[in-house]
């Protein structure tokens, strides 16, 4: 996803200095005008704003606040931003020591996937002050059609939280729907044209449904991120005195697809756990009885 967003910063005409852990990553970048930085601190030692988009909490830290980390060169009026989804704790941390530098940071995680990021199409939920936020509009605009600003330091990353709420009870239904009609014997792709068109539309249905049919588990955003980001919810959850049953329930199934070894693959290898409960193979036809 960050290749594809910096990819539209490039196109809109920005100078870009990138870095990754893994260089051959941004190579494409590169070979589009994109200068290399050894560390997050020579990046922001070449900016004016600068952009994260990290896999775990640990990694936004370390990008952050390690040694070679981005506040090692923070100057003042210079923006961060975000795009992790990490606890909102964390994001207050990371402020408050840009802050001390006289640098503004937003937390700004995003919603869309692989398919967002190719499109600019994100949502993009953010968090800190508005008049930061509204100054590098344009930036966001490159990347997403919908940036709204959701409060105070922490409050995009709440925002994430309630959307990785409502995907993962999306994404059980989506599965278990291919599993009853292909037991009850229709024709998935029929099925989903009917419902798509009904009250259970949603994104899942049109991008990740057809996937499965193909047996298509290649990561548009990865299981063992959702763990992370269900785990991160349902630790804020409980800090504050909630129940919530349904997440529970899918970040276990969930947990059950990374111990089976696809923890890289996409989150609609959902459909593989739930397969396994019922000893059925499903995809375009009928459900056959697993091998």
């Amino acid at each position: 996803m960050g290749a594809a967003m910096a990819g539209h910063l490039l196109s809109k005409g920005h100078a870009l200095t990138v870095s990754s852990r893994t260089r051959s990553k941004a190579e494409g970048l590169l070979q589009q005008g994109a200068r290399w930085a050894e560390s997050p601190a020579q990046v922001a030692a070449e900016s004016d704003v600068v952009f994260t988009m990290v896999g775990f909490p640990m990694d936004v830290s370390d990008v952050y606040l390690g040694e070679a980390g981005l506040v090692q060169q923070a100057r003042v009026g210079m923006v961060f931003v975000d795009m992790t989804t990490a606890p909102p704790s964390l994001a207050g941390t990371i402020a408050e020591t840009i802050k001390a530098r006289g640098a503004h940071f937003l937390d700004a995680p995003v919603s869309g996937g692989d398919v967002g990021a190719r499109n600019a199409s994100l949502s993009i939920m953010v968090g800190g002050e508005t008049g930061v936020m509204e100054a590098i509009r344009p930036l966001f605009e490159s990347l997403g059609q919908t940036i709204v600003h959701q409060g105070a330091t922490g409050a995009g990353q709440h925002a994430k939280l309630c959307n990785q709420i409502v995907i993962a009870g999306t994404m059980i239904g989506v599965c278990e729907s291919l599993l009853y009609g292909s037991r009850a014997g229709l024709d998935l792709e029929t099925m989903l044209q009917s419902i798509r068109g009904g009250a259970a539309a949603c994104w899942a249905l049109d991008n990740l449904a057809p996937r499965i049919l193909a047996r298509n588990f290649d990561p548009g955003f990865f299981v063992e991120h959702f763990v992370k980001d269900m785990g991160m919810a349902l630790e804020e959850s409980r800090r504050m005195r909630l129940v919530l049953p349904g997440l529970a329930l899918v970040h276990q199934l969930y947990l059950a697809v990374q111990a089976h070894g696809h923890g890289r693959s996409g989150t609609q290898a959902l459909m593989l756990a739930l397969e396994e409960l019922s000893n059925v193979r499903v995809s375009a036809g009928r459900a056959e009885p697993s091998q």
